[in-house]
């Protein structure tokens, strides 16, 4: 009995964790999936390892490294976005594969420390903590109360920047306000799926829930409740199959997203 109680303990940690990471991702994921911004996700989700190096060398907690590291290289990348020289897609990819590069080689040289390298790439959501649910509620919270502020200039900005402009939008500090947002996001849900899948976890759910959505805050509703879904049954796979609890999430938003696909529309139904 008590082993029982102690694993339905860590799966609820699990599960409200989870819910919590997508109630956040999914109004977040239609704006990356609208704005054509996985990439620059990636390139944040892996920096995200060059923070745990530094919060282990400096002795300082993790979360707030993270954090820290997200946020900062989120502030880098748009400053560097104004500069011709290089794309954006090229700009990305260089700071993402740097960041991840960087990271692996700091935690490599750390003999003296043992650290899951494999639960920081691919997430351990049933080893989250209740100090963890707290950072992912807090985060969200503040994530939430932001992106609700913005919402409006910000869906100005995506379907037509140039007119947002002349409307009187400040895009600078919008789109600003937006990346570290996302940093903050994927800093504080790494644990769950890991610094390579973090990403699929904002653009899946979003992906899903386009077809069915009739309006913006439609399509984040379900974007919520499908990153909802993938959660849980992700959790409940791993469990029945002994299956990494990540990769697991993730390909039950994949599954989730194919399903989508074969739904028809009301439209299609009507022709």
């Amino acid at each position: 009995m008590p082993g029982l109680i102690s694993m339905d303990d860590f799966v609820l940690r699990a599960l409200v964790a989870g819910i919590g990471v997508a109630a956040v991702a999914g109004p977040l994921g239609a704006f990356i999936v609208w704005r054509r911004m996985a990439y620059f996700g990636d390139a944040l989700s892996h920096s995200a390892l060059l923070g745990v190096a530094l919060g282990i060398l400096l002795g300082v907690n993790l979360n707030l490294t993270i954090i820290a590291l997200c946020l900062a290289l989120a502030l880098i990348i748009v400053a560097l976005q104004h500069q011709q020289r290089l794309a954006s897609d090229t700009l990305l990819g260089i700071m993402a594969h740097a960041s991840l590069s960087i990271g692996l080689l700091a935690i490599s040289f750390m003999e003296s420390v043992r650290v899951d390298l494999m639960g920081y790439l691919f997430g351990d959501i049933l080893a989250v903590t209740t100090r963890d649910i707290l950072w992912i509620y807090g985060g969200g919270t503040v994530a939430l109360a932001v992106l609700a502020y913005i919402w409006r200039p910000l869906l100005a900005m995506t379907v037509h920047e140039e007119l947002a402009r002349v409307e009187g939008v400040n895009v600078t500090a919008v789109r600003t306000a937006f990346m570290l947002l996302v940093a903050l996001v994927i800093a504080v849900s790494m644990k769950l799926v890991g610094v390579l899948l973090i990403t699929s976890l904002l653009i899946l759910p979003a992906a899903a829930a386009r077809r069915f959505a009739r309006t913006p805050e439609q399509m984040g509703v379900l974007a919520a409740l499908s990153g909802a879904l993938a959660v849980s049954f992700g959790i409940a796979a791993s469990l029945r199959w002994d299956t990494p609890t990540g990769p697991s999430i993730v390909v039950a938003a994949s599954a989730l997203y194919a399903a989508t696909n074969l739904v028809p529309t009301r439209r299609q139904a009507t022709g």
